[in-house]
């Protein structure tokens, strides 16, 4: 196998050098190793992708719908977005507006981006799903960590103030409402007073809202409705829609703002696969109930795991929407939540990821999925259940 000529090495993009792989993916793979294990890792689920929706990509595919569409995504499908975002949502955004994306991950990228350069400081509250910091590195901006433990894991108006008070330079805010690590969402009179304050600040909102239709105990309420012309609406059908593996993401804006991103798009991948486009129309068009479906199962396992966890007497961070649920370790571990994981892998074979991988305020956490079946999830509780005996001893 080739190896590169050591010459070579000084022209590696020298951003990289200080980014390291997915601490999730790293942790998943390291403790895999045990066949017995019972993984509740990754936000991955368990369900399938709903019939109507595969057979549209099936459709599309033997109507030899195989050739580049528009770039930005095809009209129709931006439109249903379009649609749906307004109907659902109440949130007004017109075709021109909605960009198609391989996945919302690319969303992401393509709005940080758009909207950092060298040296700018993004806000970011943890504990937050550990991709955004590092796609700001690349782009050589700067993460000013805000940390949400001591306020129920959501940023509060007056954490916000102190943020921009004290980095006056920061371009952008990145909120992932509802939340991944925590599984905590916002509430309408949350976003409201947020809103209040991001107006008065001359910067961007990066929404992600990809678990929005995962919302349990009160109706999801989107920055956007407050303060559209700041805010990059980012969504997608992975969670809602169990399409994981289909990589469809959306992005919304402002007009001048989406000009850019169409653009960066354009060279970043050309277009987003017609099959998977003709599934995403599908799901926008006919997938409401897919997706009221897939919350009402969420919402029994995370019943389920309450009420278990209530019964062991363990501390942990109630979700109100997502498949996650934050529970805080023994104390005897400190707020070592690392090595917690790798013992209760080798001890009871239960997989978790340490709440450290989602930033330094998730320290002394782990994070459980429950996009598993009610009998495995069953299984994991059993096992956290004995580990937890264990110590007890």
């Amino acid at each position: 196998m080739p190896r590169t000529n050591p010459q070579l090495l000084r022209t590696y993009n020298h951003r990289l050098n200080g980014i390291a792989p997915s601490g999730i993916r790293h942790f998943d793979d390291t403790i895999s190793k045990n066949a017995d294990l019972i993984k509740l890792t990754l936000g991955e689920p368990d369900l399938d992708t709903p019939e109507h929706i595969k057979q549209a990509a099936i459709q599309g595919i033997n109507d030899n719908d195989s050739h580049y569409s528009a770039q930005a995504g095809k009209v129709e499908l931006r439109q249903a977005i379009a649609n749906y975002l307004s109907t659902r949502w109440h949130i007004d955004y017109d075709a021109e507006e909605v960009v198609v994306t391989n996945g919302a991950t690319q969303s992401i990228y393509s709005a940080l981006q758009a909207i950092v350069n060298p040296g700018d400081e993004v806000i970011i509250p943890t504990p937050i799903f550990s991709l955004y910091e590092p796609i700001i590195e690349i782009l050589g901006g700067h993460v000013v960590d805000v940390d949400t433990s001591q306020t129920g894991f959501k940023l509060t108006p007056a954490l916000l103030e102190d943020a921009l008070k004290q980095h006056p330079g920061v371009v952008a805010l990145v909120i992932n409402d509802p939340n991944n690590p925590t599984g905590v969402s916002y509430t309408e009179d949350e976003v409201k007073q947020l809103g209040q304050v991001i107006a008065k600040s001359p910067i961007w909102v990066l929404s992600d809202e990809i678990y929005g239709e995962l919302t349990f105990d009160h109706d999801h309420y989107s920055l956007a409705r407050e303060i559209p012309d700041q805010v990059l609406y980012i969504n997608g059908l992975s969670k809602s829609h169990a399409m994981t593996g289909w990589r469809f993401g959306y992005i919304c804006g402002p007009s001048e703002i989406m000009q850019r991103i169409k653009m960066i798009n354009a060279y970043m991948v050309t277009c987003v696969a017609d099959n998977v486009q003709d599934a995403a129309l599908e799901a926008m068009t006919n997938g409401q109930e897919d997706a009221y479906e897939a919350k009402a199962i969420y919402q029994k396992r995370r019943d389920l795991v309450s009420s278990r966890l209530d019964e062991m007497g363990v501390e942990y961070v109630m979700p109100t929407s997502t498949f996650y649920c934050f529970i805080k370790i023994d104390d005897s571990y400190g707020k070592d939540d690392y090595q917690f994981g790798l013992v209760l892998a080798e001890k009871v074979g239960l997989g978790v990821i340490p709440g450290r991988m989602f930033g330094k305020s998730g320290e002394g956490y782990i994070r459980i999925s429950f996009a598993a079946s009610e009998e495995k999830l069953t299984a994991g509780l059993d096992r956290l259940n004995k580990f937890i005996q264990l110590l007890g001893k």
